[in-house]
């Protein structure tokens, strides 16, 4: 699917990027194996992690290349694409997937823990896609696919800097499928259903909490690859600007933004008025959102 591509792939020491990472090797794409080695946190840092992978590519036949630069700087992110141009001489795809966690409560939540979060999710997926996209352009080719979450497309707790950032990529997605779509470039979103370390931490005091854990560790993060490597292949040329999930073999195509009830007063509306007509006629539609998320909000990633 993606045969001499090359693919840079943030995050890739563990977890979802590591299986992103070894199915676009196995799938013929050369890869940069991008991954400060950190804790879940963002502290520390060590080369191991994208060097294990590097080699379990290599040992399987495969290309690639570590990196451990962070994607939280702009000079150090645009060091992880011109990783690609030094090691392969191009570079076709990028696969947003570097994050860490800083959870709190919103009225505990620190400046600190807020910053440090979107630096890595939010800023890392502009750093890292601009840099690329001047080469994209360039070449009038390529592929952006960034992670988003549950945590942001529906919400959870303790994680308002996580959420924020999460739902940020989506419009960063949407806005890059615009503005790059005149250079055959596209941008699209997954919200993975996996487990993995981002959710290791799910609290398991109760019967009830055990046996959600036990039902999410069956999404093993090698479901959400095969995704990863058809949006980032030329079978996926007209997908732009879409936001999908996958929850172990379901795939879902996830909607976006629409208004789903408008109501109208030819006089213009008052405060009494919104409250006495537009609020109880809406109310119905605040059931049914409510509703559908329901479906997906049961395990935020």
């Amino acid at each position: 699917m993606v045969e001499g591509k090359v693919v840079v792939v943030t995050g890739a020491g563990g977890g979802i990027g590591r299986d992103i990472a070894l199915a676009m090797a196995a799938h013929g794409a050369k890869v940069v194996v991008n991954d400060i080695g950190a804790a879940l946190d963002g502290a520390g840092g060590s080369a191991g992690p994208a060097q294990q992978v590097v080699d379990e590519i290599r040992a399987a036949g495969g290309q690639a290349v570590p990196s451990t630069d962070s994607v939280a700087d702009a000079a150090s992110a645009a060091r992880i694409v011109q990783c690609a141009i030094d090691g392969f001489g191009r570079i076709d795809a990028v696969v947003n997937n570097a994050g860490i966690l800083r959870d709190r409560f919103f009225h505990k939540m620190s400046v600190d823990e807020w910053d440090s979060v979107l630096k890595v999710h939010l800023y890392g997926a502009y750093y890292v896609s601009r840099a690329a996209a001047t080469h994209f352009k360039e070449q009038e080719s390529g592929a952006l696919v960034h992670m988003t979450s549950t945590s942001g497309l529906i919400g959870n707790f303790g994680q308002a800097n996580y959420a924020a950032a999460k739902l940020g990529i989506v419009a960063l997605s949407k806005s890059i499928a615009l503005d790059m779509q005149k250079f055959n470039v596209r941008s699209n979103c997954i919200a993975p259903f996996a487990w993995s370390r981002m959710i290791g931490a799910i609290p398991t005091d109760t019967d009830e909490q055990r046996a959600r854990v036990d039902k999410i560790k069956q999404m093993t993060p090698a479901k959400v690859a095969p995704l990863a490597v058809y949006l980032a292949s030329d079978a996926a040329a007209a997908v732009n600007g879409q936001i999908f999930s996958v929850r172990n073999n379901e795939i879902s195509l996830i909607s976006q933004p629409r208004p789903v009830r408008s109501i109208h007063r030819s006089e213009g509306w008052t405060p009494q008025s919104i409250a006495e007509h537009a609020m109880p006629a809406m109310r119905a539609s605040f059931f049914e959102l409510d509703r559908s998320a329901d479906v997906f909000s049961w395990d935020p990633v």
